[in-house]
């Protein structure tokens, strides 16, 4: 029988690990990318492929990782080695996936900085007597409505600028006019940025013990928020308008394969597939916990979130339609271009809109710290699970995290400076990019399904929880996840588009390469690390691949206490 690591926390409460979790899954993406997605692929109709791909590819894959972690009671770098040496470069990948998304502490950044300018009277990014404004500028605040619509103003969409977009590229970001253009460092952003590695930190520097704390306020005070905006949205002239056009279906979108790609991808990215943060949150669970159960209802949880913000966010831009009398397409955005335009836009002509603005932001800056210090905890747990007579001596953590935290900080300046934004829209294309996201969702159904196997996963599951899996899981371990995942990955490359600036600027060629060598990056550690295996075990070709192949020994789950007790009475009573 396998001895348990003594040395590993676990989550002193089972609510713990569930607000945890939730954090994780539950992202910005749910806000700036779903509700924009549904929109642009056919409203109500890319509900059917995005279900199908919830079903018999999210789930299927999310339960996988969480029962992976909370078997091996290890982070997502060291528990390949037991389920299938071969596939072990699957946990460097994912340490490269969550070194990219560390870039998204910029975000933090974008959100804390709104947040402090939401308590100014009036906002500035709803008049256009500031600095950084041009003569391009249009107000559009609910101050000047009123002498625009007696004026009859008309506004040149195709020259002429919105306040809000130019406190964002201008007040905000002072974008320059490339990322061959770096520019200076914007010190308030700076500032941010810095508050925002700070909180990360002393989220998870003494680990779940300060983590379990952390997310009681961190996971569920976004959906106070989220609620007040929902139903505010709701009561505005013109909501109804935003939410038809949201969820209007249209057939002919599904037989667009972009379509059915976005899809798949948008239910990787949302449940956390291949990041690591899954199995490393469920690694600490006691191993005699349900987390089938969890499971399951985490992630029904984040499809109806990313479902109901989209109407707290259509609504919201259909008041702004109507307030302006113009479509609402014209509004519509999708990533940063929603979450620090748009969506502000519309705040801005409600009454009192530093409260609704302020409840924005901070929805926004915890849902993202949540997915921050989760990832940030998946990369410590796995340099601890590597280096474990190291790492686990008292102290050694948190200096760990000091180094870390602020070597990450220095880099990201970078993403402070002028041309920072686009450093951003290239790292987040290509560094946790969907088709990484595919091929290594295949290598886990290949790694769990045929090398460890299906049926030694549901015993381990069984051993567990006391009951085995459904049987739609084993199919979906063995054959149907990885053959979506495969198409899908194919599919990826077919339909494949250059990336382009958010004003619609081309990148250089160099900026390419690099954004494929960062693609690359999370992908050749499984093809090479399986190559090194090969290399250095000994015998034939043949046998070091059978020997690689199986698990190095079969984890047993332990008798429970009372069971143990029993066993230990009858022992003693038979000896006597």
């Amino acid at each position: 029988m396998e001895e348990k690591d003594e040395n590993r926390e676990q989550w002193r409460k089972k609510r713990e690990y569930i607000l945890a979790a939730a954090g994780n899954v539950v992202g910005i993406g749910n806000v700036w990318r779903f509700p924009y997605l549904c929109y642009k692929n056919g409203g109500g109709a890319f509900l059917l492929p995005y279900c199908i791909f919830a079903l018999l590819c999210g789930v299927p894959l999310f339960l996988m990782e969480a029962v992976i972690g909370q078997c091996m009671q290890e982070g997502s770098a060291t528990c390949w080695t037991k389920l299938c040496p071969l596939a072990q470069g699957t946990g460097f990948s994912m340490v490269m996936i969550q070194l990219y998304a560390r870039l998204y502490s910029i975000v933090l950044a974008w959100a804390l900085l709104y947040l402090i300018y939401c308590f100014r009277d009036p906002l500035p990014w709803a008049t256009c007597s500031n600095p950084w404004n041009t003569d391009r500028c249009v107000e559009l605040s609910s101050a000047n409505r009123t002498a625009a619509d007696s004026h009859k103003l008309t506004v040149n969409w195709t020259s002429d600028k919105s306040s809000v977009s130019e406190f964002w590229e201008r007040g905000v970001l002072s974008m320059s006019r490339g990322i061959e253009e770096v520019g200076s460092v914007r010190w308030e952003l700076l500032l941010c940025l810095l508050a925002s590695w700070v909180a990360c930190y002393f989220c998870i520097w003494r680990g779940v013990h300060s983590t379990g704390k952390v997310v009681y306020f961190t996971a569920v005070f976004p959906y106070v928020t989220l609620a007040i905006l929902l139903v505010r949205g709701l009561t505005l002239p013109g909501a109804l308008q935003g939410v038809i056009f949201y969820l209007y279906p249209d057939p002919s979108r599904l037989a667009d394969l972009q379509v059915w790609l976005e899809a798949c991808t948008q239910v990787l990215f949302s449940y956390g597939i291949a990041s690591g943060a899954t199995i490393t949150l469920s690694s600490y669970n006691k191993v005699k916990y349900n987390c089938c159960r969890d499971s399951l209802w985490l992630c029904v949880l984040n499809s109806c979130t990313s479902f109901v913000a989209g109407f707290a966010v259509f609504s919201s831009l259909g008041f702004m339609a109507h307030e302006q009398g113009i479509p609402i397409d014209m509004v519509v955005e999708s990533g940063p271009g929603l979450a620090f335009i748009a969506f502000p836009q519309a705040l801005t002509m409600m009454p009192v809109p530093q409260l609704w603005t302020a409840c924005f932001f901070i929805m926004l800056f915890l849902l993202g710290l949540d997915t921050v210090f989760a990832g940030l905890e998946a990369l410590t747990s796995a340099v601890m699970d590597m280096f474990p007579g190291q790492m686990r001596r008292p102290w050694r953590r948190e200096i760990f995290l000091v180094f870390f935290c602020s070597v990450c900080f220095l880099i990201q300046i970078s993403l402070t400076t002028q041309g920072g934004v686009y450093l951003f829209q290239l790292f987040d294309c290509y560094g946790a990019n969907g088709a990484s996201l595919l091929f290594l969702g295949l290598v886990e159904c290949v790694a769990v399904g045929w090398a460890f196997g299906a049926d030694r996963m549901g015993d381990m599951v069984e051993d567990m929880t006391g009951q085995r899996p459904w049987l739609i899981f084993n199919l979906c371990w063995r054959y149907i996840t990885p053959l979506i995942c495969t198409v899908c990955f194919i599919c990826s490359f077919v339909d494949y588009q250059p990336l382009t600036s958010s004003g619609g600027a081309v990148y250089p060629a160099w900026a390419y390469r690099l954004g494929w060598v960062i693609a690359l990056s999370s992908v050749v550690p499984v093809p090479i690390w399986a190559v090194v295996k090969i290399c250095l075990t000994e015998g034939t070709i043949g046998r070091r691949l059978t020997v690689l192949w199986h698990p190095v020994k079969h984890p047993v789950i332990p008798k429970n206490t009372e069971e143990q007790s029993l066993n230990e009475t009858e022992m003693i009573s038979a000896s006597i």
